[in-house]
């Protein structure tokens, strides 16, 4: 029996356009987000989703609502698909992040599977609180197409779970944009992936196209 996941990124947030670090921080989608979350909708509405779920962070949850709206469904809401708790490097400016915390801003460009995040969370747990919730969605929704919103360095951790990838191999998964799409099925024989961090239906919209970090 196949189950479907769909893992959303939630739209453009204020961290996001600043270049700031909100992972625990709860901020809002800015005007291009909530537009991006609409169009995400509008591309999701023939998928016969059976079930949807979200971070409760409110970037994620907002973005879960236009998508969940077209269906007539509630979202509900696990923790478990927070994006990473940064501790101390929450709400710094990424420019300066390198500085600030030289050993963590190394590890996260060059080994983030051995990621600790000062007074934060590392990224073994962060992986596995991620793998518990998707191994839950699949044990209660067996069969079903199940939309997931949820943050940007989730989604390269599931990304990198769904491809049985080891977490050492987390650099070879890519960024994703805002609000952008990726499919996942499972069965008896384990993950496929279908649709990996796909934004077509953005168009200008895009938050990656519209920024010069990520190259």
């Amino acid at each position: 029996m196949k189950t479907t996941l769909i893992f959303v990124r939630h739209g453009e947030a204020t961290g996001n356009i600043d270049r700031i670090f909100h992972g625990f921080t709860d901020s809002d989608l800015t005007d291009n987000g909530r537009a991006q979350a609409k169009q995400t909708a509008k591309r999701l509405a023939d998928f016969p989703i059976d079930h949807i779920c979200s971070s409760d962070l409110k970037r994620a949850y907002e973005t879960a609502c236009a998508v969940a709206e077209p269906h007539g469904l509630t979202v509900a809401v696990d923790p478990r698909f927070r994006e990473i708790n940064g501790g101390l490097w929450e709400n710094h400016y990424w420019d300066e992040l390198g500085t600030l915390f030289p050993e963590s801003g190394k590890t996260w460009l060059d080994a983030p599977h051995a990621l600790q995040m000062p007074e934060g969370e590392s990224m073994r747990d962060f992986f596995e609180r991620l793998r518990d919730g998707v191994q839950d969605l699949l044990l209660h929704h067996k069969g079903e197409t199940i939309c997931v919103a949820t943050h940007g360095t989730a989604i390269r951790v599931l990304c990198c779970y769904c491809k049985n990838k080891p977490l050492e191999e987390l650099n070879d998964v890519a960024w994703c944009d805002n609000a952008a799409v990726t499919i996942v099925e499972h069965d008896e024989n384990g993950f496929s992936m279908v649709l990996e961090g796909d934004n077509s239906h953005l168009g200008d919209l895009s938050t990656i196209k519209n920024q010069n970090w990520w190259r």
